[in-house]
């Protein structure tokens, strides 16, 4: 086996592992504050959750024949890169790889900030903190592809325990106090939201469900190959479904939506509504475990990236060696002192910012590609075929192209951003090239 080559080390429970670690999150902590500030009615409330829920389910279902014919790790890079060549993979891998490193700075971050509520002392050390958290973590993924995968199965049944506590909880309150608790007498009655404040809502519940193609960034290291990486999607994507749903009724009947808005983490101010104040120190626990599970995962995914990246020419070649544990040692290296650069600097929220349209235009990107390869090589073999298709690969284009055109409307200089950075791109990617050419011609002479 080639010294730098990534190693199919981990099983199909770590597809829904991942895909279960990266969807739950910090936001089904908070969104349904933010919700509820537009949506305060029960009915449409959950219609909001389940309906954008079967959506991404829907979207799972025609992305898993590409996740499935893209058997290498690298997630969205990789697939872009198989459906529409080098330089549209180029981008969005770089795009994914960046805003990884800024996920990741922010978590430790926030981590820290959490912390901080329930030790105010550590308030002093906000940053220097952050980076020997994250720095632990970085540091933890060179003991091997099978350590860090064993950690996120282990995080992921803790966030499903988390979700289905908390649910218990709520509906325990809602049995103990003979239905809803009542209504705070200085609550703020919500009014009739306008398209926009709609479209907002609906853009972050669909971004609470936001990680379904994780398992895609270990595909070339999962045993079974990838029938099992989009079947492992599928199911954990189905869990996660269930979860939120689960938890969101429990919210509906336990407490008045409206009397969430404004909490930063709105389940703190459910459990503290139906048990009492301070019941939701819970959440800042919760929160917090959350956020050093996401250390992990993220370590592992935007390692995977730049790896895959760095493997085709079109990053260090320093990024491609791999250690005799399976985890791509170079790439950890680079993503750990890109992530504490940013964190000390604090630009990570600008990256982000910067970012999210590309990211829009990747979604539409995902669904359309099906189509492409179904064209372009129709004799391929597909171990998974997308369900329902062509008519649920045109549904999901519509959609997820609505989401983008919507984004990019709200925020124009996201767009603006993603425009200059792909004009700026070309050349880059052009020099790469050149590069990769050059050093393959001395090679050979």
């Amino acid at each position: 086996m080639a010294a730098n080559t990534l190693q199919r080390l981990l099983g199909k429970g770590f597809s829904i592992a991942a895909c279960v670690g990266l969807v739950i999150g910090l936001g089904i902590l908070r969104t349904p504050g933010e919700i509820a500030t537009t949506v305060s009615e029960p009915v449409p409330y959950m219609a909001l959750w389940i309906c954008c829920g079967l959506f991404v389910l829907l979207s799972l279902l025609v992305v898993a024949e590409l996740i499935a014919m893209t058997p290498r790790s690298g997630g969205i890079y990789a697939m872009v890169a198989h459906a529409y060549g080098p330089y549209p993979g180029f981008l969005i891998g770089w795009t994914d790889w960046v805003s990884s490193c800024a996920s990741i700075s922010l978590k430790a971050v926030v981590l820290l900030e959490y912390v901080s509520i329930l030790a105010p002392s550590m308030s002093a050390y906000q940053t220097a903190g952050a980076v020997i958290v994250t720095s632990c973590f970085a540091f933890l993924q060179l003991g091997g592809a099978r350590l860090g995968a064993g950690i996120q199965s282990i995080a992921s049944s803790g966030f499903g325990l988390i979700m289905i506590g908390l649910a218990i909880a709520l509906f325990y309150g809602f049995l103990s106090n003979g239905g809803t608790v009542a209504a705070p007498p200085d609550l703020v009655r919500v009014g009739s939201p306008g398209i926009a404040a709609f479209g907002l809502v609906v853009a972050a519940v669909v971004f609470t469900y936001d990680g379904w193609y994780a398992a895609s960034y270990f595909s070339g290291e999962v045993k079974s190959g990838g029938r099992a990486v989009a079947i492992g999607s599928l199911q954990g994507a189905l869990i996660v479904f269930a979860l939120y749903v689960l938890l969101n009724l429990a919210i509906v009947l336990s407490v008045p939506l409206a009397a969430l808005v404004g909490h930063d983490l709105a389940l703190a101010g459910a459990l503290d509504l139906v048990f009492g104040a301070g019941a939701g120190t819970v959440i800042v626990i919760a929160a917090i475990f959350i956020l050093l599970a996401h250390q992990n995962l993220q370590y592992m995914i935007a390692s995977r990236i730049l790896y895959s990246l760095s493997a085709d020419g079109l990053g260090s070649r320093r990024a491609t060696s791999v250690n005799d544990r399976g985890t791509p040692a170079g790439a950890v290296i680079f993503t750990w002192v890109a992530t504490s650069i940013l964190i000390v600097a604090g630009k990570f929220e600008f990256l982000l910012n910067l970012v999210a349209i590309l990211f829009m235009a990747m979604y539409v990107g995902l669904i359309v590609g099906v189509f492409r390869l179904r064209r372009q090589e129709p004799d391929a073999e597909r171990p998974f075929r997308a369900w329902g298709f062509p008519a649920t690969g045109v549904i999901c284009a519509i959609g997820w192209t609505a989401v983008a055109v919507f984004v990019a409307v709200t925020n124009p200089m996201s767009a603006l951003s993603g425009v200059v950075l792909t004009l700026i791109s070309a050349p880059v990617y052009l020099w790469l090239k050149r590069r990769r050419h050059l050093g393959g011609a001395a090679l050979q002479g």
